[in-house]
């Protein structure tokens, strides 16, 4: 489950539209997986990537802040909270990214990598071509993503290079 928080649902402040119409599908699927991780953004509050420090996106996901939470209408059972996306000059769009992530699911045993979330463009690819170059089946579930969409059509690439790369988008 990437990055389905508060700052980017409506209202937030990297809102992905209708990025809060995931939340039914994510519940869903993660009733149906027996291990289920969240990541969550979570930036020091003089990040590298947003546009007052140069960066490309308004500030968001401020660790410790309201919009950094996952969104409180996640009903699923999430058994470990990842948090990416802390080192100041990194972007941090992959959930794998300096973070122990590969290690937790090897030691669990997990062979397939299931993945949900926000932004379809941005962190989900991300996450999800990492996974696969780990050497995970990866599945990612388009009903329970959305896309930023900066340029029009940019959902519809992701989709495109994740099934290049040999990823399964249902």
């Amino acid at each position: 489950m990437v990055d389905v928080q508060n700052d980017f649902c409506p209202g937030g402040a990297l809102a992905v539209p209708d990025g809060d119409e995931i939340l039914d599908a994510v519940n869903r699927l993660a009733i149906e997986t027996p291990f289920v991780i969240a990541t969550r953004d979570w930036h020091p509050p003089d990040h590298g990537s947003f546009a007052e420090r140069g960066g490309t996106w308004p500030v968001h996901c401020v660790r410790d802040t309201p919009g950094a939470q996952l969104h409180p209408d996640l009903e699923a059972r999430i058994d470990v909270i990842i948090d990416k996306g802390q080192a100041r000059e990194r972007e941090g769009y992959s959930g794998f990214e300096d973070t122990a992530l590969e290690r937790l699911l090897r030691d669990r045993g997990v062979e397939t990598v299931h993945v949900v979330g926000l932004a379809l463009d941005y962190c989900v690819k991300a996450t999800a071509l990492a996974a696969h170059e780990a050497g995970f089946g990866v599945v990612v579930h388009r009903e329970a993503t959305r896309a930023v969409n900066v340029e029009p059509g940019d959902d519809e690439r992701a989709v495109q290079e994740l099934r290049a790369a040999g990823v399964e988008v249902r």
